[in-house]
């Protein structure tokens, strides 16, 4: 017999203030267990312990560990998400993310936005832990997935009328692997406190900025 899938949707929204409060008590106790133990020492039991919850509590919105992650992921990938859409459609840091009279002024637009998503992660509760997290757990990877393919389309409806003559495949890959390169940059900053992290926002930057020059 087939072992039953895990869960990872919530079980209940909260409605009234209390239960609210309870939610978001459990959420933030986790991000911050996440930040000092990681994923696999997470437990339950131990949120409902440092949270001051009963069991009972947390499981009436949470079936598991995996379901408590998968809300903080998705809040967080939101969060991020939001931010960078913001940005490409002119309302983000640097103003409207595509648009500059030169590659130094797009140049310092990309930067604005790799230092906002940074700062977005670093602020979320457990938020470098979050996203190794849903690196790692194989179950939780189509929450990514589903996050930089969203985000790759809306830049791909950007910009193709910029490069009418690139064929549809080619921009719509170079979208991706910039979603996805650009997420990691930004991953390998929070992750790493010891690299140089504008250096690092630079040239993951500069890196598209020139390839994105090869398509004229």
């Amino acid at each position: 017999m087939q072992p039953e899938p895990i869960r990872l949707d919530t079980k209940l929204q909260p409605t009234q203030a209390r239960a609210q409060d309870t939610y978001e008590i459990v959420l933030a106790t986790a991000g911050e267990m996440l930040r000092d133990m990681g994923f696999e020492q997470l437990t339950t039991n131990g949120i409902c312990q440092r949270a001051g919850l009963t069991p009972p509590a947390l499981y009436r919105y949470f079936p598991n560990k995996y379901a408590i992650l998968r809300e903080l992921g998705d809040r967080l990938m939101d969060a991020q998400d939001k931010a960078v859409l913001a940005w490409l459609d002119g309302d983000g840091p640097g103003q409207g993310g595509l648009d500059g009279p030169t590659r130094e002024a797009r140049l310092a637009k990309s930067v604005a936005i790799q230092r906002e998503v940074v700062a977005i992660t670093r602020a979320f509760p457990g938020g470098a832990a979050i996203g190794r997290a849903l690196r790692a757990v194989p179950m939780l990877q189509s929450l990514r997935f589903t996050s930089r393919d969203m985000v790759a389309e809306r830049f791909y409806e950007a910009i193709r009328a910029r490069y009418p003559g690139t064929a549809e495949t080619r921009l719509r890959v170079a979208m991706r692997l910039m979603v996805e390169l650009s997420y990691a940059a930004s991953e390998m900053v929070v992750e790493e406190p010891d690299r140089d992290a504008e250096t690092l926002n630079h040239e993951v930057c500069l890196l598209f900025a020139l390839y994105f020059e090869s398509f004229r």
